[in-house]
């Protein structure tokens, strides 16, 4: 029996995915939203095929729950699932980013400085958000393991829109520390001190992750109208 093999989703798919991946990031698509295969095949002018391809690559990105007899809607957490995940981001970032340390160039390093400046420049959210992610992402490109940096990234998309809603209410005392935080990060993987590194992430993910708990409205602020009203 001939081995079985995984379809490479075509270039029309990627094209979509990379338009839908783009506006559930931005907040566009809010958490709860259902994606219609329909409306978006109308919108692109495409057909359904490359639709629905599509979405099952951002299915498997984390970005979106397909349903059966239901169709697809944005990913959502309530507190208690946002709370774990970070958790459990507490653990795996720390290991990704010692993994990945001994592979990074200097010019990979050098250019964590230039993140770090563009952020610190930035003056709205989304700049920040796109911004910072860029940055934490790029510390982890060295890690070798790639189950480990394939669940990383399904968890920086899971919880994009509940980062979205804290930052909004980061005061800019907060975003100081945020800054000092990454320069100190930073500087710990230049000097290829992957301990003191592990140390410094772990802290800044569960900064982060006890700031969300002490803030349960927020969950509800970034489901979408439709959701909100299926939940009253």
């Amino acid at each position: 029996m001939p081995e079985r093999t995984t379809p490479i989703p075509n270039v029309a798919s990627h094209r979509v995915a990379a338009l839908l991946r783009e506006q559930i990031l931005s907040g566009k698509m809010p958490p709860g939203a259902r994606v219609m295969q329909e409306e978006v095949a109308a919108s692109l002018g495409s057909s359904r095929l490359p639709v629905r391809e599509a979405l099952r690559i951002l299915e498997a990105e984390g970005l979106l729950v397909l349903k059966p007899n239901s169709g697809a809607w944005v990913s959502k957490l309530d507190l208690a699932e946002c709370v774990d995940t970070y958790k459990i981001r507490e653990r795996l970032e720390p290991l990704a980013l010692a993994e990945s340390i001994p592979h990074l160039t200097d010019a990979q390093i050098d250019r964590l400085d230039e993140i770090e400046d563009k952020i610190e420049q930035s003056t709205d959210i989304e700049g920040f958000l796109t911004l910072d992610r860029e940055l934490h992402l790029a510390t982890y490109a060295g890690c070798p393991i790639e189950q480990l940096s394939s669940m990383i990234h399904r968890f920086w998309n899971t919880t994009q829109h509940y980062r979205r809603a804290y930052a909004r209410l980061t005061t800019a005392t907060g975003s100081q520390l945020v800054h000092y935080e990454h320069r100190l990060l930073i500087d710990a993987v230049r000097r290829r001190d992957a301990p003191d590194a592990e140390r410094l992430l772990t802290g800044h993910i569960r900064r982060t992750r006890l700031a969300l708990a002490g803030h349960p409205e927020l969950f509800t602020q970034a489901e979408s109208p439709g959701e909100r009203r299926r939940a009253e």
